[in-house]
């Protein structure tokens, strides 16, 4: 049956273009928006011709997320060898940055199990470190010795006062 309908499509003038090849060695085509004897109009298509034509054998990441992305159409442009490799070489410089991330984080206790490390809170109120300690000119009390009404704070419009 493919085959009839292989022999029917260059017959009529459909012929898919052969847009590129991944890394993998799976090809995609495009095959253009065109009209059937019958007045049907069919929309453009985009394909993929796997290399491992079974089902079962296809995994995540047997096709480019670039290809993918213009198989969906949600590029217009398919996308070219170096860009690919140009992104597959910045997500592998991700995942290592992760992974040191993740060591710089981790402690471990002495069972040899990963413990989540602990991190300074600098410059918040509530944390142990924060500001500089600097004696302060502002009078302070204990409360010990506290008057009501003893103390008059000074006027900032009239310093002399």
């Amino acid at each position: 049956m493919d085959k009839l309908r292989a022999l029917l499509q260059r017959a009529l003038g459909t012929v898919r273009q052969h847009m590129g090849t991944d890394q993998f060695g799976n090809k995609y085509y495009y095959i253009p928006a065109q009209k059937t004897l019958t007045g049907q109009a069919l929309r453009e298509r985009r394909l993929v011709e796997p290399v491992n034509k079974s089902v079962h054998e296809y995994e995540l990441g047997h096709i480019p997320t670039e290809w993918e992305a213009w198989i969906r159409g949600k590029r217009k442009s398919p996308p070219t060898i170096e860009e690919i490799l140009k992104n597959e070489k910045f997500r592998e410089e991700i995942k290592i940055k992760g992974v040191s991330f993740e060591k710089d984080q981790q402690t471990t206790s002495k069972d040899g199990l990963l413990q989540p490390g602990k991190t300074q809170i600098k410059g918040h109120a509530s944390a142990v470190v924060y500001g500089e300690k600097t004696p302060s000119e502002e009078p302070t009390s204990t409360a010990n010795t506290f008057e009501p009404g003893s103390w008059i704070p000074a006027d900032k419009k009239n310093p002399k006062n």
